[in-house]
């Protein structure tokens, strides 16, 4: 499977981004797809996750309210709609992938793949 990360950019406070990942050789019965970023000086965390397991999504406090992890149809794009962003939420955003059980997890170990990083930069 391979990730792909696209989306990021710059945008003043209070506007909006929408992240989108896509993956190919996608074939896996249980699935979670998870959103980190990594800001400057700062280790990377965890944001939102999607899985196909009983639908589980859940989101970091800091963006519950303002972000909504979606995906397409097909189950071949998750997006990251970020609204109402503010200057923390700079970071480069990654999308990853567990296979194995379809659990969203905080825990980076447990993803199996990892797309390429979107620079999101949000000014004051």
């Amino acid at each position: 499977v391979q990730l792909q990360a696209s989306g990021g950019g710059l945008v003043q406070t209070g506007g909006s981004l929408r992240l989108s990942c896509e993956a190919s050789g996608f074939a896996y019965s249980y699935w979670a797809i998870g959103w980190f970023r990594q800001a400057p000086g700062k280790e990377r965390e965890g944001v939102a996750c999607i899985s196909n397991l009983d639908g589980e999504i859940k989101y970091v406090d800091s963006v519950k309210g303002r972000f909504t992890i979606s995906k397409d149809n097909a189950d071949t794009t998750v997006y990251l709609h970020m609204n109402a962003l503010r200057p923390e939420d700079t970071a480069v955003y990654y999308c990853a992938a567990e296979t194995t059980i379809g659990v969203c997890s905080w825990i980076q170990g447990t993803y199996d793949e990892w797309g390429q990083g979107t620079l999101v930069t949000v000014s004051s």
